[in-house]
């Protein structure tokens, strides 16, 4: 059961493995993509079409109890699939659903993971590896595997990195549980955190915060749900896509004011300045800041919100 790109590497692992038959892909339907509104299918459906396995689309999981009873697995195997798993389910495989998380749990539980250590500026993230129960990623830990952050990753960079970790000790995780190998870990509650799920509006930036925060929130929301902010009283929306990673120590600006510096495009924060690289108007083309500059001199000293 999986959804989208993150999924496909350990879907590959599982077909490359010869001690397991696949009998069965749940995925969500297709949807909708783009400004022509073009219905495409989910990767993971692309990849299971590839490789002439059969696919389920539910609306609603809980309707499908009854098929896969019927397929009789033995095991079921959830990487971002996108809906919760209802207990009746749970109890179907003979050895129950195991779940791939892209964090460290108990530590930041939820959908928005991959976005939480870059947002908070941590030193590491990993997968985990559990057994699923009836609770939010709250089973029992049968593996977990770390990478270290260097504090200038993109969301793309942590989810590659950490799908790809995921995919490499999936099947050896399976084989140590089924063998008895591995002792499942009750997850410790002192320690859990959990992640709201994002929505496009917590994309908007604010200026009064500090510049290395803003600079994890851009880096931590590009592509989804993007960071944008608004030219002042004109309403104009203005996506900022990347920026400096190094703060500019300036506070002689109005918070969200644009200015020069080095003849770069910067913003002045609640503390310190970002330099911008990339941005783009709404409607309109990314394009560096340098050629926004040229073409857009009158936003040299608005205030953006």
């Amino acid at each position: 059961m999986g959804t989208p790109d993150f999924a496909c590497p350990g879907l590959t692992a599982l077909l490359a493995a010869p001690e397991f038959e696949l009998v069965g892909i749940f995925t969500q339907t297709d949807k909708p993509v783009g400004r022509k509104q073009i219905l495409t299918p989910p990767p993971i459906k692309e990849l299971a079409q590839k490789n002439n396995l059969p696919i389920f689309q539910p609306l609603k999981i809980k309707t499908e109890i009854d098929t896969i009873k019927d397929l009789r697995p033995d095991l079921i195997i959830v990487i971002a699939y996108g809906k919760i798993i209802p207990p009746e389910i749970l109890a179907i495989p003979t050895y129950g659903c195991i779940n791939v998380h892209a964090s460290l749990l108990p530590k930041y539980r939820g959908a928005s993971c991959l976005n939480a250590p870059i947002l908070n500026g941590d030193n590491e993230t990993g997968v985990t590896i559990m057994q699923m129960d009836a609770g939010l990623d709250t089973g029992p830990i049968l593996r977990k595997a770390k990478i270290k952050l260097e504090g200038n990753e993109s969301l793309t960079d942590v989810h590659d990195r950490l799908s790809n970790l995921g995919a490499e000790f999936l099947v050896p995780t399976i084989t140590d549980f089924i063998q008895g190998k591995i002792k499942p870990l009750v997850q410790d509650e002192k320690e859990a955190s959990y992640i709201k799920i994002l929505k496009k509006e917590d994309g908007k930036i604010d200026w009064s915060k500090s510049a290395t925060e803003i600079e994890r929130l851009i880096r931590a929301y590009n592509p989804w749900p993007g960071s944008y902010a608004i030219a002042d009283t004109s309403g104009t929306i203005i996506k900022i896509l990347t920026v400096d990673h190094q703060v500019i120590k300036v506070n002689i600006y109005q918070i969200g004011q644009i200015f020069l510096s080095n003849k770069l495009l910067a913003v002045q924060c609640g503390q310190d300045a970002l330099t911008i690289l990339k941005l783009q108007l709404a409607g309109g083309r990314a394009s560096t800041a340098a050629e926004f500059s040229r073409g857009h001199q009158d936003f040299i000293g608005r205030v953006l919100q």
